[in-house]
């Protein structure tokens, strides 16, 4: 069984978005649009389906006429523990680029690092993971530009 996987409706950003989080998360796309999947509720060159697959795998697609675009309120992605230390800090700064850092990534008080950011595109993401598994040992607190390195 595989897990789930985030599927976005985007109103005519899924191209940008796919080569958004291919830049965040590495992986291999693919596109197909309206007019390849015979939709006419739409422009011919709108993304029908896009998919990022590799160490996230994520779906999108421009949102048609009678299709609802994304929108979340009390929603969250979690990502903890998803990837290497070194790489969860390095996905949270990128998807801090365009978006709002909603909580650091940083050392919490019961000894793990978490953060909330909320990227360009309104999905929130919580990253985090346990110390003991990065070979530095550090926390690092990143916001917007500033990259705090905690020991």
């Amino acid at each position: 069984m595989t897990a789930p996987a985030l599927y976005l409706h985007l109103p005519g950003t899924a191209a940008e978005a796919l080569e958004f989080y291919q830049g965040v998360f590495g992986g291999e796309t693919s596109t197909a649009t309206y007019a390849e999947f015979g939709r006419t509720d739409g422009p011919g060159s709108a993304v029908a389906h896009g998919t990022l697959s590799g160490a996230v795998d994520l779906y999108v697609s421009d949102a048609g006429e009678h299709d609802e675009p994304f929108s979340a309120r009390g929603l969250m992605v979690a990502l903890l523990g998803a990837a290497e230390p070194t790489t969860l800090r390095t996905w949270f700064a990128a998807l801090a680029e365009g978006g709002d850092v909603v909580d650091p990534l940083q050392r919490r008080d019961w000894g793990a690092s978490d953060g909330q950011v909320r990227d360009r595109y309104g999905v929130l993401w919580l990253i985090g993971y346990e110390h003991g598994t990065d070979p530095t040992a550090d926390a690092t607190s990143t916001q917007g530009d500033t990259t705090i390195t905690q020991e």
